[in-house]
């Protein structure tokens, strides 16, 4: 019982280091941007309604939503889009055209989570950093350059992995939601009165007395769930029980009070609310602030980045990317990996997005757009998880997501209002994704075909083989193949050049399940072709570590065993040509056979030796 209450403090510590990184250092800028906008003059009743609004969005959005329904819908224990659009997608595999929307519209949302990506850590490393303005207006012109230097040290030391950072990340952030929550109490005691403002009759009769002033202020007060989506993300990794203990003990108390202490301070002194976060402090704390502030985004930035590696995996053995290269960062997780194209990528994107903004207020324009549609996309994915996977009667289905969805989209359309403040930007960056998603999915399919096409039956190959045997040589040889059953160029160009064939001969096909996880009883399927070749087909959730040498060890006691020493891999890397009438675009024939072109090899993403042998393949049309 120790272990276990010890276990569940350690995972909840976690998770609030984790898990609520983002929503943590939303108090940096959502307050400053509802009262900054000018659209809410400083009256009693306003600041009320608008603090009761702050602290309702966090019930229905992150308490009952998220918190409540959302992380109910598990994949196998693992939480994330991508999970839960596998989920959805599978409950509706009978019901092609239907999967098939589904499938388009999850795959959009994950893109979102790009866009969204860049965002955030952007936003709230420049906000924490704008805190030095509060000290002295000398620090302005620092405050660009010092967002930068701190981005790029962050993203420079991500090839080290989060090993040993990561056991710090709680009990910072526990530090730090200790610390906000003190602030708010500092001035709730000298304006008590806006505790009342947790009664929802005040957001009730702001909305109802200002229906187009509260439509066009969700769009700021949506800054306040900046990260709802990481809770369901997460869960894989700490689990359901620990993100509610979190949530519910230290994360949303700390908040409140924070809100509600900003708004008496605004009360006391509307002049605060240039900085209304910053300008809760007490001079002698204020750099000491600013310093816990910016480590506060930095873990929350952290959190992100790492989410990013994670997401890229998983759609990548989905089918939707090409291979990147993957460093693994340490050797016991074999989660923690590193993947510098996405890394620098980002980099890249966050620093365009500093540069072409320059202040926390004009980035928070350009926030809300994809995650509000990403909330939406969940929404809509949970009602067909409950509906088709748990099977529960529409009524009770349309009733526990009919709320959420009105939520959600009275958010959507309010961010609508910022397309062209800044909104554009991260859906621009979304639906560049999505396109080289699509591009590369389809492209895949279309030299499937055309290789199925120009197949030759392996099992006939072998017979024809055999008939005049070649030279066995010592060892075993594993020949990597798209599909099973089909005669991989690699091994037509090992007869062709080296006229010998190995004692053991393995026809390997590597497949990608639309479920997190297949544990190693379920890893292989093999079949004997006599001679001692063998037909194997490797199995992996999209959450599972691709290691092929590892994997195939388990063929001992199967009545084909591998020698790691004298196993020598095999694949062929063939290059596409681009056609007309392929049925793409041919600006996406193009850049298919180029993103085919960049890819990293199956040697790289299945963690082959190095000595692996690439054959060149041929030049196939599509």
């Amino acid at each position: 019982m120790a272990t276990s209450q010890s276990s569940l403090r350690a995972l909840t510590l976690g998770a609030i280091g984790v898990v609520y990184g983002d929503i943590g250092t939303s108090v940096l800028y959502a307050v400053k941007e509802v009262f900054g906008s000018g659209h809410v003059p400083f009256t009693t009743d306003n600041v009320m309604g608008i603090l009761s609004i702050f602290f309702w969005t966090l019930t229905v959005i992150i308490s009952l939503k998220y918190v409540t329904l959302v992380l109910r819908a598990d994949n196998n224990g693992e939480g994330g889009l991508v999970a839960m659009l596998a989920l959805a997608s599978q409950s509706v595999k009978d019901k092609p055209r239907l999967r098939r929307l589904l499938l388009f519209v999850g795959i959009f949302g994950t893109c979102l989570f790009y866009g969204d990506g860049v965002i955030t850590p952007a936003i709230s490393v420049l906000s924490a950093v704008e805190g030095l303005e509060v000290v002295s207006p000398t620090f302005k012109k620092a405050v660009i350059p010092l967002t930068l230097l701190i981005l790029f040290a962050l993203f420079a030391v991500q090839k080290r992995g989060t090993a040993d950072i990561g056991r710090f990340f709680g009990p910072i952030t526990l530090v730090w939601f200790a610390v906000i929550a003190v602030l708010g109490v500092s001035h709730i005691v000298h304006n008590p009165e806006v505790l009342w403002a947790l009664s929802p009759h005040y957001a009730l009769r702001f909305m109802w007395l200002n229906p187009l002033t509260s439509f066009i202020i969700l769009g700021a007060v949506v800054l306040c769930v900046t990260g709802g989506e990481a809770l369901y993300a997460d869960m894989g990794h700490f689990g359901k029980k620990p993100i509610r203990l979190a949530w519910f003990s230290v994360v949303m108390p700390a908040l409140t009070l924070n809100y509600f202490g900003q708004g008496a301070l605004l009360l006391s002194n509307p002049a605060a609310v240039k900085n209304p976060f910053f300008m809760m402090s007490p001079a002698w704390a204020l750099v000491p602030l600013v310093g816990l502030a910016t480590l506060a985004t930095v873990i929350a930035s952290q959190a992100l980045i790492t989410g990013a590696f994670s997401v890229t995996k998983q759609v990548i053995q989905l089918g939707y990317l090409p291979r990147f290269q993957v460093w693994h960062t340490n050797v016991k997780e074999t989660g923690q990996i590193f993947m510098p194209f996405v890394n620098w990528g980002l980099f890249v994107l966050i620093v365009l997005a500093v540069m072409l903004f320059k202040t926390s207020s004009n980035l928070a324009a350009a926030y809300g757009i994809a995650v509000t549609l990403d909330m939406l996309i969940t929404t809509l994915l949970t009602f067909f998880v409950i509906r088709y996977a748990w099977r529960y009667p529409l009524a009770l289905c349309v009733a526990a997501t009919a709320v959420f969805f009105v939520v959600d989209m009275a958010f959507f359309t309010s961010n609508l209002i910022k397309l062209s403040e800044g909104g554009w930007f991260p859906l621009l960056i979304a639906a560049g994704v999505f396109t080289l998603m699509l591009t590369w999915k389809d492209g895949r399919r279309l030299l499937n075909h055309k290789l199925q096409a120009d197949a030759i039956d392996l099992g006939s190959f072998l017979d024809a083989v055999f008939v005049s045997p070649p030279v066995r040589v010592a060892g075993s040889a594993v020949f990597l193949t798209a599909a099973p059953g089909t005669v991989p160029n690699a091994l037509l160009h090992n007869l062709k050049h080296n006229k010998v064939l190995h004692e053991i001969n393995l026809f390997v096909t590597v497949v990608n399940h639309e479920v997190p996880w297949i544990g190693m009883d379920k890893r292989l399927s093999i079949e004997s072709l006599g001679h001692d070749c063998w037909q194997v087909v490797v199995n992996y959730g999209f959450k599972n570590d691709p290691d092929l040498p590892k994997a195939l060890l388990n063929l001992k006691g199967r009545g084909c065993e591998l020698d790691p020493m004298t196993t020598s891999f095999f694949l062929s890397r063939d290059s596409v040509v681009p056609t007309i009438g392929s049925g793409m675009a041919q600006w996406r024939e193009k850049l298919f056979a180029q993103m085919h072109l960049n890819a990293s090899g199956a040697a790289d993403f299945l963690n082959l030796p190095s000595n692996a042998v690439v054959e060149l393949g041929s030049k196939i049309e599509i």
